[in-house]
């Protein structure tokens, strides 16, 4: 009884679509694991970026809100993550599965009347980064997120997530609005938040720094930094999207296939992915 497939524990198990992207709970891949159907686990260190926030347009006399940087998580070794947050541990994945890898998307430019965009969600596994909140328009509201819009003139702020960035600027003086929060801090005035430097490839580069009320310039590309609210014109920038990249040791095999064009490096001694578009990888 329960033996059909030679098992001492019942019936082998078939892997299901969901099992084959990667979405178990650690019940289940306990008892996958017991059941012989998986090799030993790879430890994966991983940082998902988020996309930033488009930031809010102006007007004549007072600027709107920066946008706030995408979402911030990290488990890579010795190095920070967002608010409040603990380094994360390595996530367990193993071999014949696949992983699913979202990068989210920028969020748009706001224009002279209209708030910026939310930045898109950026996803490994089961490892979630919320997008950027949008900078609000003047007189308006800028949004919730990975971290939140800056407070736009006459107009309301919006927060970060726990563990992932900070909240937006509550500045409101002089016609100037409040930058967006940034992974490494909250912004102060109009300038937007710090992000977070990561040298999970080696050479260290920062991501997730807040948009600016009253900067101009566009967001640097695949950063999840939030867009500015320009001060000439007086319309938003949109956010940048956002970046996922892991890394195991070397020891352990390549990766059996990949999808989205991730950047593969042997450094280190990591085996390093970096996707700037959505993908997956199968171990």
């Amino acid at each position: 009884m329960g033996r059909a497939n030679g098992g001492t524990l019942g019936p082998k198990r078939v892997l299901t679509a969901t099992a084959a992207s990667g979405i178990y709970g650690l019940g289940e891949i306990h008892r996958e694991r017991i059941a012989g159907n998986f090799s030993t686990s790879i430890p994966v260190e991983y940082l998902v970026v988020a996309g930033g926030g488009g930031g809010g347009g102006g007007n004549g006399s007072s600027h709107g809100g920066g946008g706030g940087a995408g979402g911030y998580r990290s488990s890579v070794g010795g190095e920070a993550t967002g608010r409040g947050g603990v380094l994360e541990h390595p996530l367990p994945v193993f071999a014949g599965l696949s992983y699913v890898v979202t990068v989210g998307a920028g969020g748009t430019a706001g224009g002279s009347a209209s708030n910026g965009g939310t930045g898109g969600d950026s996803v490994f596994s089961n490892i979630t980064s919320k997008g950027g909140g949008q900078g609000g328009i003047t007189g308006g509201t800028s949004g919730a997120g990975g971290s939140g819009g800056g407070r736009p003139w006459n107009g309301t702020r919006g927060l970060g997530t726990t563990n992932q960035g900070h909240d937006g600027s509550n500045n409101n003086s002089g016609g100037n609005g409040g930058g967006g929060g940034g992974a490494g801090s909250e912004s102060v005035g109009g300038s937007g938040g710090s992000g977070i430097a990561s040298s999970v490839t080696g050479s260290s580069v920062t991501r997730a720094v807040g948009g600016g009320s009253g900067a101009d310039g566009a967001a640097t590309a695949n950063t999840g930094n939030g867009g500015n609210s320009q001060n000439s014109p007086r319309t938003g920038v949109a956010g940048a999207a956002g970046y996922v990249a892991i890394r195991y040791p070397n020891t352990y095999n390549a990766a059996a296939s990949t999808t989205g064009s991730p950047t593969i490096t042997n450094v280190g001694g990591w085996r390093i992915y970096v996707w700037t578009s959505s993908g997956s990888i199968t171990f």
